[in-house]
C-alpha cells in the first residue's frame, strides 16, 4: 500500500490535525477500490453506446402519444428517443449499482481493520459517501455525453436527462452500498441489482409498458428521474419536485447502508 498510516493505531482522543489527515486518506482508498473494477470500466465504456444503439435499432423513430403522469399533459414524442432515456437510466442502475456493491463488499473487512487501528468511523463514512457521489456523477455525465451520438436534444433537454441520470446513478450507488454491507454473497447482490434495475426502469417506458402512467409506478426509484428527464426533454418543463423525489430514494438507501456499515465496523472499544 502507498502508506502505512491507516494501519497505525491512533492515540485516544486524536487532535484536530490527525483527524483531518484521516479523511483524504480514506477518500483515496475508497476511490481506488471503486475504480479498480475493470469489468465495470469495460461495461461503462463499451456497454453504454452498444445499449443505446441496440435500443434505437429495436424501436426506430415511431411516434408515440404519452400522458405525463406528473403534469397530466399529452405529449407526442419520438419512441426511439424516449427509449434512449429509459435505456440510459437502466444502464446507470446496473453499472453503478454493480460497481459500488462489488467495491463495498471487498473493502468491508479492510474498513473494520482501519477502525480497530484507530480510524474514526465518521471519516470512513464521509469518504465513502463522497466517493460514491463522485463515481455516480462521473458515470452519469459520460452516459449523457454518449447519448449525443444518437440524439441531439436541446441544451435544456440534455441537462434534464443528465440530471435524471445522475440521480438514478446516486440511487443505485446507494443501493449497492446497502447491499454490500447487508447480503452475504455476491450472487444475491448481483441478482437484486440486475433484476431490480431492469424491472424499475423498464416499467417506466410507455413504449414497452402501456401501463407506464399507473399510480403504482410512483413508488419506484426511477419514477422521479424519468419524469424529470422526459419533462425537460419533451415537455420543456422542469419538474424539480420529481427530481427531489429521486434524491429521497438515494438518501434513504445511503442512510440505511451507512447505519449498517457503522454497526458492522464498530470496534469493541466504542
Amino acid at each position: 500500500m502507498a502508506t502505512t498510516e491507516p494501519l497505525v493505531r491512533l492515540p485516544s482522543g486524536p487532535g484536530r490535525e490527525a483527524r483531518f489527515r484521516q479523511f483524504p486518506t480514506a477518500l483515496r482508498f475508497a476511490l481506488r477500490n471503486q475504480t479498480r473494477n475493470r469489468l465495470a470500466g469495460v461495461l461503462l465504456v463499451a456497454f453504454v453506446p452498444v445499449w443505446y444503439a441496440l435500443m434505437m435499432a429495436m424501436t426506430g423513430h415511431q411516434k408515440l402519444s404519452i400522458k405525463m403522469f406528473s403534469t397530466g399533459r399529452l405529449l407526442t414524442v419520438d419512441g426511439g428517443q424516449l427509449t434512449l432515456i429509459s435505456a440510459g437510466l437502466n444502464a446507470m442502475a446496473m453499472i453503478v449499482g454493480f460497481a459500488i456493491f462489488d467495491a463495498i463488499r471487498k473493502a468491508l473487512a479492510f474498513d473494520k481493520r482501519l477502525v480497530f487501528a484507530g480510524y474514526r468511523q465518521a471519516s470512513l463514512i464521509g469518504a465513502k459517501t463522497l466517493s460514491i457521489a463522485a463515481i455516480a456523477t462521473g458515470v452519469a455525465v459520460y452516459a449523457a455525453l454518449v447519448l449525443l451520438a444518437f440524439w441531439r436534444p436541446s441544451l435544456t433537454g440534455w441537462l434534464s436527462i443528465a440530471a435524471g441520470y445522475t440521480v438514478i446513478a446516486l440511487t443505485y450507488g446507494a443501493f449497492g452500498l446497502l447491499l454490500g454491507v447487508l447480503v452475504k454473497g455476491d450472487l444475491e447482490g448481483f441478482f437484486l441489482i440486475i433484476m431490480g434495475g431492469l424491472m424499475d426502469t423498464f416499467l417506466q417506458n410507455p413504449l414497452g409498458n402501456p401501463l407506464a402512467n399507473k399510480p403504482i409506478l410512483e413508488w419506484f426509484p426511477s419514477f422521479g428521474p424519468m419524469q424529470f428527464a422526459v419533462g425537460g426533454a419533451f415537455g420543456h418543463t422542469a419538474l424539480w419536485g420529481h427530481l427531489a423525489l429521486g434524491l429521497c430514494w438515494a438518501v434513504s438507501f445511503a442512510v440505511c447502508g451507512l447505519i449498517v456499515f457503522r454497526i458492522k465496523t464498530r470496534s469493541s472499544s466504542q
